[in-house]
């Protein structure tokens, strides 16, 4: 999978992530893309460990749900992160 590719996976699949879970998540595309992009590399990182392959072509299923999920986990990290930062100001 190309750059460009990957790219485009890791928004999708942060907007997904965003669209899944509960509650106001701050930050526009930028931080969607790179927190997609993110999450698409520790889905697949994961995905490596637990299934013996990590991310694969850009319309395999289990590209996709290996990035959803990683991007959920790095959205829930960012947003306990965030939530603490602005808790204390």
């Amino acid at each position: 999978m190309g750059i460009l590719g990957f790219l485009i996976l890791g928004l999708i699949a942060g907007a997904i992530a965003k669209a899944i879970l509960p509650g106001r998540q701050g930050g526009g595309w930028v931080v969607t893309l790179v927190l997609g992009v993110v999450g698409a590399l520790l889905g697949g990182w994961i995905g490596s460990l637990i299934f013996g392959g990590g991310l694969a072509e850009f319309f395999d299923i289990r590209t996709w749900l290996l990035a959803i999920l990683g991007s959920i986990v790095v959205l829930l990290v960012y947003g306990a992160v965030a939530n603490r930062g602005r808790s204390r100001a």
